[in-house]
C-alpha cells in the first residue's frame, strides 16, 4: 500500500497514535497535540477521518478509541479494500489492543454476506477479555 501524502495535522495525530501504548481517544490526541496549535476536538476529528479512509488508523467502537492500523503495508487494511475484516483483541486488565486478521473468518462472513446479497462496507471484530500477562 502507498502511503497517501499527509497534511501536517494528520501527520502530527498519526505520530501520536504510532506512539501510544494502546488505543486513545480524541480527546486525549487533543491534549497531546496542545502545544502543536491543536486547540479544538474538530481538528483532531478531521485528521482522525482522513487517517481512518486512508486505512492508517482504526477506530475501536466499544472503547471510542483509535488506534494506528499495525498492518499499514498490507493490502487487508488499505483504503477502499472491502473484504479484510479487522479483528482486535482488547485486554480489559491493561486496556492493550492486539490487531490481527484471519483469512479462515473473512472467507466464512464473505460466503455469508454472497449468500444473503449483503454487500458489508466495514467488517470490525473485537475480542474482549484479559491478554496471556494479565490473566496470569
Amino acid at each position: 500500500m502507498i502511503a497517501p501524502a499527509l497534511t501536517k495535522n494528520q501527520s502530527l495525530v498519526f505520530d501520536v497514535l504510532t506512539r501510544a501504548e494502546q488505543p486513545i481517544s480524541a480527546y486525549t490526541i487533543l491534549d497531546r497535540l496542545r502545544e502543536h496549535g491543536f486547540r479544538a476536538p474538530l481538528q483532531v476529528y478531521r485528521a482522525l477521518d482522513k487517517l481512518l479512509e486512508a486505512g492508517l488508523v482504526h477506530r475501536l467502537e466499544s472503547l471510542n478509541a483509535f488506534v494506528a492500523c499495525a498492518h499499514r503495508n498490507s493490502s487487508c487494511c488499505a483504503a477502499g479494500h472491502a473484504h479484510g475484516t479487522v479483528a482486535f483483541a482488547i485486554c480489559t486488565g491493561c486496556g492493550q489492543a492486539s490487531e490481527f486478521h484471519d483469512s479462515e473468518i473473512d472467507g466464512r462472513l464473505n460466503a455469508w454476506s454472497k449468500a444473503r446479497r449483503f454487500r458489508p462496507e466495514k467488517t470490525t471484530i473485537e475480542i474482549r477479555g484479559l491478554c496471556e500477562k494479565c490473566a496470569a
